[in-house]
């Protein structure tokens, strides 16, 4: 499963009002948690604003010992992280939720742990008609 964002750090952040859902959810997922490498980024900075970097090192700590599996993007994914931010770039789409949704394709995965269903509600992946996003 794809992990972007939203879960990776409501999981790792007691005070947020998805921790629980979100924990368990990264915890009981049976299959590989894949994290683009850009979603690391802001995890890093949301961190950082309102947490302590010490949450950060566990997670590397965590991502060192294989709990998360972390997936940089290949050439082929620029050129549709390009595509994405050009067909929606009246609905604030950024580069790490398209690089999110190229690496989903790239994994032909049909679900997508994220909070932001906004966004991702919107997005047209090549593979699947709608993503199934995770937690519901």
């Amino acid at each position: 499963m794809i992990v972007d964002t939203g879960p990776l750090y409501a999981a790792l952040d007691r005070s947020d009002e998805n921790h629980s859902i979100c924990r368990s959810l990264l915890e009981i997922t049976p299959e590989p948690l894949i994290v683009p490498s850009p979603v690391l980024v802001e995890v890093n900075q949301l961190i950082r604003r309102r947490m302590h970097t010490g949450i950060f090192l566990h997670l590397l700590d965590d991502i060192r010992i294989g709990q998360f599996r972390v997936t940089d993007l290949i050439g082929e994914d620029y050129q549709r992280v390009r595509e994405i931010c050009s067909r929606y770039a009246d609905a604030d789409i950024g580069f790490v939720d398209a690089a999110v949704l190229a690496v989903v394709e790239r994994f032909n995965e049909p679900k997508l742990a994220t909070l932001d269903h906004r966004h991702f509600g919107l997005l047209r992946p090549r593979h699947v008609d709608a993503l199934h996003l995770l937690p519901d």
